[in-house]
């Protein structure tokens, strides 16, 4: 997939929230995307439960523009490449893992690698803006906004419809405005869909099993929900 490049000399600009280089996150924006399946997770531990493993659904594989292909899973605030997660109990990505077969590994699947270079080499798609959109797939994994209105001290939740990739390398996990629909079921791609990132009420990402806890009133589940939002 092609793109277009700026033309300007970044590599002495410094992100002062990564420490990289403009060049550098550049190179690391995703620029692809393909849906998992198959039904393959993400494991991870976290120094609170220090001799437990942990599992998420991966929702996608993203390919980096310097060729990098890493699984993709809706963690907190942001939707995050499953080696770099990081939690406030100190969170620690432990691999991929397919449960049909009882294997852990540590690398994108060679048929995702190849499904997503041959995809990217084939589209060619040419974007003039940072905003232009590249490509948006369906949520598979029941994925869940959550919302806080400060003022009035309610949650609530809404499903996530699809992801967008921009040009930029950003994925927004999409939302429903219900006072711009005009026809259902709401598909990826319908003018009413905003992205919750920018919503100044969104608060986190979470998955089905937590999502329908918090519906069904599950007291630890509501308890968790409110210190997050607290600490927000």
């Amino acid at each position: 997939m092609k793109t277009s490049n700026q033309g300007h000399n970044t590599d002495n600009v410094v992100d002062l929230f990564t420490g990289k280089t403009f060049s550098q996150l550049h190179d690391e924006r995703f620029i692809r995307l393909a849906p998992e399946l198959d039904g393959l997770e993400m494991l991870y531990s976290n120094d609170a439960s220090s001799d437990k493993l942990f599992s998420l659904k991966i929702l996608c594989w993203g390919l980096k523009a310097n060729g990098e292909v890493v699984g993709l899973v809706p963690w907190l605030n942001d939707i995050v490449p499953c080696p770099d997660i990081c939690d406030p109990l100190n969170g620690h990505w432990e691999g991929y893992y397919d449960q049909g077969i009882d294997d852990v590994f540590f690398e994108a699947p060679i048929h995702k690698v190849i499904e997503l270079e041959t995809a990217a080499e084939y589209y060619e798609l040419q974007c003039e803006h940072e905003d232009d959109i590249v490509q948006e797939l369906p949520d598979t994994i029941g994925t869940h906004a959550v919302l806080a209105t400060p003022t009035t001290n309610r949650l609530s939740l809404m499903e996530v419809i699809s992801w967008r990739l921009l040009n930029s390398g950003k994925i927004y996990g999409m939302l429903t405005d219900h006072t711009k629909v005009i026809s259902t079921p709401v598909l990826p791609g319908d003018d009413c869909l905003y992205a919750a990132q920018t919503n100044d009420n969104f608060r986190y990402f979470f998955q089905h099993q937590i999502a329908n806890k918090i519906k069904a009133e599950d007291p630890e589940a509501l308890a968790a929900i409110s210190m997050l939002v607290d600490g927000v």
